[in-house]
């Protein structure tokens, strides 16, 4: 499977009278848009020819699945009002745009050196990115969804997975709700973990839909975070950071872990 045979893959799954298909042949990228909503998503064929290697036909369903429940949401109305369980903090890469392609301003956050939050709209099995033409029509000032966001990401489950590699303990929170990597701004869940550290206390959120939470007890257990984040980074579908971060008294400082070890 190549770029153009890609292309050509999911042209044909996109096709249909209220979709609108563009190719950037320069950046090898795929833009579907919806008639209805004016409004679109764009897709890099190369990163998904990449998955096709290792995941055949799973790496295009999962696009198309990501493409058609996002144009959905693009077209269904928003209403904030006596829907604020619905508001929910969202992390991204400081590289992330910071507005629509129709040039409209997301809400957002300074975080760390590395990500940023944005703010959203939940769906359902998708979620709105809100923007300052949104707080308009709605009559919103960004503090109220500041403070609903957070306070709303605090209400999420924090069941984690434990593994241990090398004397070192990894913790995992990926229930896959399109939050798991905004648990990061729970910092009473993260003091919670950190009273039972005896390393250094690391976090990882390589994706959006995965926290890692690290008591790194000797220098394997940086090189084995390091891989770990890198794999997890490489094969999420809405990549965040592969960098890590350490966290004491409640602040986050990133690090660059240089993974020596297979």
């Amino acid at each position: 499977m190549d770029s153009i045979k890609m292309k050509r893959e999911l042209e044909s799954r996109f096709s249909g009278e209220d979709r609108i298909i563009s190719y950037d042949r320069e950046k090898d990228e795929l833009r579907i848009e919806s008639a209805k909503a004016g409004k679109g998503i764009t897709v890099s064929i190369s990163n998904i020819v990449a998955k096709w290697h290792t995941e055949k036909e799973k790496a295009i369903e999962e696009v198309v699945y990501y493409v058609e429940e996002g144009l959905k949401a693009m077209e269904s109305p928003i209403q904030l009002n006596d829907h604020e369980k619905r508001i929910f903090p969202v992390i991204r890469s400081t590289s992330f745009p910071l507005e629509s392609k129709e040039g409209i301003r997301f809400l957002t956050d300074d975080h760390t050196a590395e990500t940023r939050i944005y703010y959203a709209y939940d769906m359902g099995k998708t979620y709105r990115l809100i923007d300052s033409k949104l707080l308009e029509k709605e009559g919103w000032d960004t503090n109220r969804i500041k403070e609903i966001a957070l306070f709303n990401v605090r209400s999420l489950s924090t069941s984690l997975k434990e593994d241990q590699v090398a004397g070192n303990i990894f913790y995992f929170l990926n229930t896959n709700d399109g939050y798991d990597a905004s648990r990061i701004l729970n910092k009473g869940f993260l003091n919670e973990i950190e009273k039972k550290i005896e390393g250094k206390m690391v976090l990882a959120v390589p994706h959006q839909d995965v926290l890692i939470i690290a008591d790194v007890r000797n220098d394997r257990g940086y090189d084995v975070l390091a891989q770990m984040t890198m794999s997890f980074f490489a094969s999420g579908h809405v990549p965040i950071t592969a960098l890590s971060f350490y966290y004491e008294n409640g602040e986050l400082e990133p690090i660059f872990i240089l993974g020596k070890n297979k």
